[in-house]
C-alpha cells in the first residue's frame, strides 16, 4: 500500500506519468473489440425474466427443501425447465413460462404432491407481461431524461466537447454491461434495469472528476508553448488516477460481496439481479472514463484551430530544444545529468522529463 501511496503521490506532482491520451489508438481499439462482442451478444437476445413476459411464480416454504429436489419435481410437471431459486428467508422461488399450456392450479397440486407439502404453503402468483413493460418503457423513458439533462449539464459546466466525450462513455458502459448479460444468458429483472440506470451515474461522476482537473490543466493553456492540449489532459488524467481507482475498488467490493458471497455461495439467487450489472458496469465506467472519455477529448479539442496552432508551436520549440540540446553534445558540454534513465514502456516523465526527476511540492501547474 505504501508503494501505491508514493505511485499516487509521484502521479498527482506530474515525476511519473502514464500517456493515457497519447495511446488512445490502442484503447479505442480494445474498446471497439469489447464493443463489438457485445454487439454480438444482442443480436442473440436477452433473456428476459418472467416480469417481461409473464407467467407464473409458485413460493414453497418447506423446512431443508432444496433447489435440486424441488427443480427434479417441477421438470416433471412442466417441460420448459423453470428457474428454480432460493430467496433470502430460506424459500423456494419457481419460475414457470407463460408459454407453458399446464394450468396454474394444476402445477400447484402437482407440486404439492411431489414435494410433499400442503397445498396451501405453496403460494402461487400470476403475472402478466403489461408489467415489465410498463417498467421497460418507464425505465426508457427515465434514460433519455437523463441523458438529455446530462449533456445540458455538461456543455453548461464544461463544454459540449466534454458531453460529448462523456455520453460515448456512457454509451459504452451501457452496450458493454447489457452485451454481458445478453452473452452469458443471465436473467434481466426489474432488478437489472435499476442496476443498468445506477452504473450511469457513477461513470458520469468519475468522467466529470476528471473533466474538472483537465479543465483546471487547461485554462489559459493558449499562453504558453511547452504543452499541448493533449499534454494537458493527460496530466489531468494521471492527477486523479489513484483517486479513480481507490473509488473503483471500494465501490466494487461490496458488490462483489452481494454478487459472489451473497448469490454465489449462500445462494439468494435475487441478489445477482442487480449485483452483476453493478459489477460489470462499474469495471467498465472507471475503464472509460479513463481510456475512452479524455482521450476522445483531447482528440475532439485538438481539432480546434487555437489548438493545432498551440501544438505548432509546442512542435517548434521541442524541435529547437532538441537541436540546441544536439549542438551541446557537440561541443562537448557536460549540462547532462548522464544518467541515462530508461523509462518503462507507457509512461512519460512529467512535460518530458524523465521519470523521478524531481521538482517542487505542490499541485503541478500547466501554465507557462
Amino acid at each position: 500500500m505504501s508503494r501505491f501511496s508514493n505511485l499516487g503521490h509521484k502521479l498527482y506532482q506530474g515525476e511519473v506519468s502514464f500517456d493515457f491520451v497519447g495511446r488512445r489508438k490502442l484503447w479505442y481499439s480494445i474498446s471497439g473489440v469489447i464493443v463489438l462482442v457485445a454487439a454480438i451478444g444482442l443480436t442473440m437476445g436477452l433473456h428476459l425474466g418472467i416480469e417481461f413476459k409473464g407467467g407464473s411464480v409458485y413460493t414453497v416454504a418447506k423446512p431443508g427443501l432444496t433447489i435440486s429436489q424441488t427443480q427434479e419435481a417441477v421438470d416433471k410437471i412442466v417441460e420448459s425447465h423453470p428457474l428454480v431459486q432460493s430467496t433470502e428467508n430460506g424459500k423456494i422461488r419457481i419460475q414457470v413460462s407463460s408459454e407453458e399450456k399446464v394450468s396454474s392450479s394444476v402445477i400447484t397440486e402437482s407440486l404439492a404432491k411431489g414435494l410433499g407439502v400442503p397445498v396451501q404453503e405453496i403460494e402461487a402468483q400470476v403475472i402478466g407481461p403489461s408489467w415489465g413493460e410498463q417498467i421497460s418503457n418507464k425505465a426508457l423513458t427515465g434514460l433519455v431524461i437523463f441523458m438529455i439533462l446530462v449533456t445540458i449539464y455538461l456543455a453548461i459546466a464544461f463544454e459540449w466537447r466534454m458531453a460529448v466525450a462523456a455520453l460515448v462513455a456512457l454509451i459504452h458502459d451501457l452496450l458493454i454491461t447489457i452485451g454481458v448479460y445478453a452473452l452469458v444468458g443471465f436473467e434481466v429483472t426489474p432488478g437489472t434495469v435499476i442496476g443498468f440506470l445506477t452504473i450511469l451515474g457513477y461513470s458520469l461522476y468519475d468522467t466529470v472528476v476528471v473533466f474538472d482537473t483537465v479543465k483546471e490543466n487547461t485554462k489559459d493553456l493558449t499562453k504558453q508553448n511547452k504543452l499541448t492540449y493533449s499534454d494537458a489532459a493527460n496530466a489531468g488524467l494521471n492527477q486523479t488516477l489513484v483517486r479513480s481507482l481507490n473509488t473503483t475498488v471500494v465501490a466494487l467490493l461490496p458488490v462483489a460481496a452481494l454478487l459472489f458471497i451473497g448469490g454465489g455461495f449462500l445462494g439468494a439467487g435475487t441478489l445477482n439481479d442487480i449485483s452483476l450489472a453493478l459489477f460489470i458496469g462499474l469495471a467498465a465506467g472507471a475503464y472509460s472514463s479513463i481510456c475512452v472519455a479524455t482521450p476522445l477529448l483531447a482528440q475532439l479539442k485538438e481539432e480546434q484551430p487555437e489548438m493545432k496552432a498551440l501544438a505548432k508551436r509546442v512542435a517548434q520549440r521541442r524541435a529547437a530544444d532538441a537541436k540546441a540540446e544536439a549542438a551541446r553534445d557537440a561541443g562537448g558540454e557536460d549540462g547532462e545529468d548522464g544518467s541515462g534513465d530508461e523509462q518503462p514502456a507507457g509512461m512519460v516523465g512529467q512535460r518530458g522529463r524523465a521519470a523521478g526527476t524531481t521538482r517542487a511540492k505542490g499541485r503541478p501547474s500547466t501554465n507557462r
